[in-house]
């Protein structure tokens, strides 16, 4: 867990980046940026996928949480913001600077967090099969509170002092609304944060703007050895079609922002195309996907610029065929439903949530088919399911997955190797950091910076420390 204990101010002028998280896997985005007069996290991500990284959330060797100056958040996923209540929990009461958007979106996100938590802790505890004897969530509802309390929003492309001698500046990164880019001015050295960059051709957002000029890039590797494919709006078509035809039921395990309400307008198109059949109803099982939507419309009616120009506001409206199911019974109903249909629940990696309910009575049924369409991150369900599995962990009990299971990559709303050179080809960077990223797409990222653009590029590694200046 977090410990107290005394600072590590560098002494003088000298400043240091020490990779905290997100460095040799995908999860747990945090950087710790010091020098002698300042302290700053860029990002407070929970770990996520097999249990020896999400140990880590509770081992954490973070000295001196109060003496931090600031945090700087690049967006609101879990993966990047889901530490700030164990923060908050552990005497940080400095202010979290983000964009507006993840403002609205990490109480929404930082919230659910808390109440799955407790209550899979109080099921686990209920039925036993946890290996503690008193299970406990890493943070409650209330740490979730304290953490939004101490968020301070910041414009976007408006320079703000965060700590002494440090300055922010956030610039739109078109993953999901809100999502940015982060330059910290350290005393003089100009540090890139990408956080999770967008792609191209998000249907509702407005691509990020090439890298200006830096003198280090810590720069995301999600997809760095892959090249994406279109959507695989027939692969998904045909999916639906087949499973409705046999009497089964589509399951779509979403990220519940951004992600599901996207995936939904996908199928209504489909539908709407004669390419699924016109009477599958068309289930959203995600109050916080509900919620979080909630934001995006509000965005669109302030004009708000990471928003595509020609959106229209019926675009970002449920289509009236769309059931919501709002409570628990109706949730519960969807585990066995009564005619063929087609479910979008979250989470995305199935770690957690209404999902996890579905999964358990539907996997067994080889009528029904899982579509997975966002990176699974080692260790979590969703990976496991995308690898062929043969059965599942959930709620303490295994299950057989006899259901037909497709992954499709082309929904991603990250950049690909690719995208994320050409993002930082005018940088100029001394070094280019790679972090969130499995080892082989880091590594292949960062050999591809090398080879391309003739700059140096480290995979940083887990709790290195290195100087800026």
């Amino acid at each position: 867990m977090v410990a107290a204990g005394t600072t590590s101010r560098l002494p003088g002028s000298a400043a240091s980046l020490t990779f905290l998280g997100a460095a040799g896997t995908v999860t747990g985005s945090m950087f710790l940026v010091e020098t002698g007069r300042a302290r700053v996290l860029v990002d407070a991500g929970l770990f996520q996928g097999p249990h020896a990284l999400r140990r880590r959330n509770w081992e954490r060797s973070f000295h001196d949480v109060a003496s931090l100056d600031a945090v700087v958040l690049t967006h609101a996923h879990l993966d990047h913001s889901g530490y700030l209540p164990v923060l908050a929990r552990h005497g940080y009461y400095g202010p979290v600077r983000c964009s507006p958007a993840t403002e609205a979106l990490s109480a929404i996100v930082l919230a659910d967090a808390a109440r799955l938590q407790e209550q899979e802790s109080e099921r686990s505890r209920q039925h036993g099969y946890s290996k503690h004897r008193d299970p406990r969530p890493l943070f409650t509802e209330a740490d979730a509170t304290r953490a939004a309390a101490l968020i301070r929003p910041a414009p976007f492309g408006e320079p703000v002092e965060v700590a002494p001698g440090v300055t922010a500046c956030l610039r739109p990164a078109g993953h999901i609304l809100g999502s940015a880019t982060v330059e910290l001015d350290v005393e003089g050295t100009r540090v890139l944060f990408s956080g999770d960059l967008g792609r191209p051709g998000h249907p509702l957002l407005v691509p990020p703007r090439a890298a200006g000029p830096a003198d280090a890039v810590v720069l995301e590797s999600t997809y760095g050895d892959e090249q994406h494919r279109p959507p695989e709006d027939d692969v998904l078509a045909e999916a639906v079609t087949r499973t409705v035809a046999r009497g089964g039921s589509c399951l779509l395990p979403t990220f519940a922002v951004d992600r599901t309400p996207l995936m939904v307008r996908r199928i209504e198109d489909l539908r709407d195309d004669g390419r699924i059949p016109a009477a599958v109803p068309v289930f959203v099982d995600s109050p916080m996907a509900i919620r979080a939507w909630d934001v995006y419309r509000s965005a669109l009616r302030a004009g708000d610029p990471q928003l595509r120009p020609d959106l229209e506001p019926a675009d970002l409206d449920w289509d009236e065929r769309v059931v919501m199911a709002l409570d628990r019974d109706a949730s519960t109903r969807l585990n066995q439903p009564a005619t063929p249909s087609v479910i979008v629940s979250a989470s995305g990696m199935a770690t957690g949530g209404r999902v996890l309910h579905h999964l358990a009575a539907q996997l067994p049924d080889p009528r029904n088919t899982v579509i997975l369409t966002g990176f699974q991150v080692p260790g979590t369900r969703g990976r496991d399911l995308a690898d062929g599995a043969r059965h599942l962990k959930i709620h303490g009990a295994y299950v057989p997955v006899r259901a037909e299971v497709i992954s499709l990559s082309g929904y991603s709303a990250h950049a690909d190797g690719a995208q994320l050179v050409d993002w930082i080809r005018e940088a100029g960077a001394r070094t280019v950091y790679v972090v969130h990223g499995e080892p082989e797409a880091a590594q292949a990222l960062a050999t591809r910076v090398r080879d391309e653009l003739d700059q140096t590029a480290v995979v940083a590694r887990h709790e290195e420390r290195v100087r800026l200046c």
